[in-house]
């Protein structure tokens, strides 16, 4: 009985460190991508927009 009790503990217990690792691998690449997307529209920012009538779409 006691021997159930101490392998369920385990388990429960590597689970839970499963899901806090998993939990912290996604938060963090949660966060570099949102740091990737700010960065993408600084230099979205930074491009300069054509004139208008500048360019002429001969394929449409």
């Amino acid at each position: 009985m006691m021997e159930s009790i101490a392998s369920m503990a385990m388990g429960m217990s590597a689970a839970s460190f499963a899901t806090n690792y998993s939990m912290a691998v996604t938060k963090k690449m949660m966060d570099s991508q949102e740091l990737a997307g700010q960065e993408l529209m600084k230099m979205l920012e930074a491009v300069p927009t054509p004139a208008k009538g500048s360019y002429i779409d001969v394929y449409a």
